[in-house]
């Protein structure tokens, strides 16, 4: 249920009434554009998460929440202090990394998984500095959220010497953090028992769990620490559709925090599993392995996401890259988009499927935050900037207080845009910069030239498709049209070009339970995530949607030229009538390129039966 009573008392006030609200995530961020770290930006940060409140969820216990969570830069000053008392010292800021972890009550488990990570540690070459669990007041929880409680640890670690940066140590925390898990969910056969690393990093640490988003600051006391600062302060207060509420599927993620559904989830962790055979880089060698999976079963679409863009950042790609990549602008249908942006969009798409939401993603490594909205642009973000180089961005407007003359500037994100702000360079990067630098950066339309072969530019093959003396009916049959399908679902798409609308539904049994043969496609179902999200209107449909199609190798996810070798056919949509179809199988005569094809026979005699197929 949606809890509205903490508005105007549940009753109509002017334009507002609260019958007609509907919930959805609430995410923000506010950062300090020349990276000045103060408590005064954590503060502001959990009033902006306070302020969002609404748009999280409740069940019959109105304080049990979907889960709320704040993502901040390590704060250095507080950790020394912190450590100091615990009897370790720590290094210079970028020589170690903070790991938070949920870890079961059980104490006896506890230990065990403590000399896990403790091994693994070791194993990976780098030096634990020790140990300290993060103080916490539940008393502002419910008891049916207490019952689920993790114990929260925090674990230091000490960068190598042979290491060069904190580039190269925050790749090998990454790695580290998947052999830990690797680790735990082999002994457990993957099944969930409280274990979950919240953040490993040497630039940021993530404080989440299972509250509505007034109780994040009570619960952890880490936050309300004077020497607690950070310049820059991500939250997010979570309204779960897909998934059940618990503490690990609370944002932030290591890297993101996410407004919307992730409608191609399916597709995109599988095309993610099929990569792994093909994924090679210098920058983890032989180690990459130990990266797989990069998803785990039972995460939700937002964790998986921000598996990808992890992945993608960690593999050498900076985070505007890798945001353009999985979170791509509509190119296909748009005739205004400058031609190196549109190349550079289409030699991706070979790369990396679109993760298609609706989605409104705020992402930061630490060094840079911002946020994008994807090609469809249904979930809302505004922000605005202050003459003190403050950058506040939010589900709505207003999450923040702040005096009318003191904004310099304030926008919204429009489909397709980003917003960046990198704090190392004490500026915003617009989105018109980044994407330009990026698509300048290498010869993408030359790479498009040389390896892509459009079906419809093949030449004519001068041989017609194969024809067939079988008569209509027997093929009709043969193939499992019907009366009903022929008059009502076909007839109508060839007198008007649109698909049949009906709404009484169907009560036949689905084709798997079925006694009667039935056609191969109504073996699947599509999967769809089930939220309030508007239609897509015809106008819209045409400009955002795509049915380009590839076929061909996957190419090395991480070898972005590469890739430019590699020949790969590009289709305008998958269905392809029999000349085109003709074309790719006579592709094998045309020079230069990489697809000798062969015609398989897939009939057989029906009176062999199952053996005989």
């Amino acid at each position: 249920m949606r809890d509205t009573s903490k508005k105007l008392n549940g009753k109509p006030q002017g334009l507002y009434d609260p019958a007609l609200g509907h919930g959805s995530c609430g995410v923000g961020f506010i950062a300090h554009l020349k990276n000045q770290k103060s408590h005064d930006i954590v503060t502001k940060g959990i009033e902006i998460l306070n302020n969002l409140e609404h748009r999280g969820a409740t069940g019959a216990d109105l304080r049990a929440g979907d889960g709320a969570g704040m993502l901040v830069q390590i704060p250095h000053e507080f950790f020394v202090q912190q450590c100091a008392a615990l009897g370790f010292d720590l290094p210079e800021p970028g020589r170690y990394g903070v790991g938070h972890i949920f870890m079961p009550q059980d104490a006896e488990l506890r230990a065990h998984y403590r000399e896990i990570v403790e091994c693994e540690i070791e194993g990976e070459g780098h030096r634990l500095l020790g140990w300290r669990e993060a103080p916490v007041d539940n008393s502002c929880l419910s008891h049916t959220v207490i019952d689920t409680e993790p114990r929260h640890d925090q674990v230091f670690i000490g960068r190598s010497q042979s290491m060069a940066d904190d580039a190269q140590f925050e790749r090998r925390l990454y790695l580290l953090r998947k052999v830990i898990s690797n680790t735990i969910f082999s002994e457990t056969n993957s099944r969930d028992n409280g274990f979950y690393i919240v953040s490993l990093s040497c630039r940021t640490i993530v404080y989440k769990g299972m509250f509505l988003a007034d109780q994040l600051e009570p619960y952890y006391r880490d936050l309300t620490q004077e020497n607690f600062v950070s310049a820059l302060a991500l939250v997010h207060q979570r309204f779960s559709t897909n998934t059940f509420p618990s503490w690990k599927l609370a944002h932030p993620y290591r890297m993101i925090a996410h407004n919307g559904e992730i409608n191609t989830l399916r597709g995109n962790l599988n095309w993610m599993a099929a990569r792994q055979a093909s994924v090679s880089t210098h920058l983890f060698g032989d180690d990459i392995s130990k990266l797989w999976p990069i998803s785990y079963d039972g995460q939700s679409d937002t964790a998986c996401f921000d598996n990808a863009l992890e992945f993608l950042v960690q593999g050498g790609y900076s985070l505007a890259h890798a945001a353009m990549m999985l979170i791509p602008e509509a190119w296909a249908g748009n005739p205004l988009m400058d031609n190196k942006r549109r190349a550079f969009y289409e030699y991706h798409a070979a790369l990396m499927e679109p993760w298609d939401g609706p989605a409104s993603v705020a992402f930061t490594d630490g060094l840079q935050i911002g946020a994008t909205l994807d090609r469809n642009g249904l979930r809302p973000a505004r922000y605005f900037v202050t003459s003190d180089d403050l950058v506040v961005m939010a589900s709505e407007a207003g999450v923040l207080p702040v005096p009318e003359e003191n904004i310099i500037l304030k926008w919204r994100l429009q489909p397709g845009k980003m917003l960046l702000i990198d704090l190392a360079k004490g500026r915003i990067i617009s989105d018109e910069e980044i994407k330009a630098e990026l698509a300048n950066a290498h010869p993408y339309q030359s790479w498009l030239d040389r390896g892509q072969i459009r079906v419809r530019d093949l030449p004519d093959t001068g041989q017609p498709a194969p024809g067939t003396n079988v008569a209509l009916l027997d093929r009709q049959q043969a193939f499992g049209y019907t009366q009903e399908s022929l008059k009502f679902l076909m007839a109508p798409m060839a007198h008007v070009g649109q698909e049949a609308i009906g709404s009484m539904g169907t009560d036949t049994p689905i084709s798997a339970l079925s006694n009667r043969p039935k056609l191969l496609h109504t073996y699947f179902k599509q999967n769809f995530a089930q939220v309030t999200n508007p239609p897509i209107d015809p106008i819209r449909e045409e400009l955002v949607m795509s049915l380009v199609s590839f076929i061909g190798p996957r190419p090395n996810l991480l070898d972005l030229e590469g890739t430019s070798k590699l020949k790969r056919l590009e289709v305008a949509q998958p269905i392809l009538h029999n000349d085109r179809l003709e074309k790719i199988r006579q592709i094998g005569e045309i020079a230069d390129n990489d697809f000798p094809t062969i015609t398989l026979g897939i009939t057989y005699a029906a009176e062999t039966g199952a053996q005989g197929m």
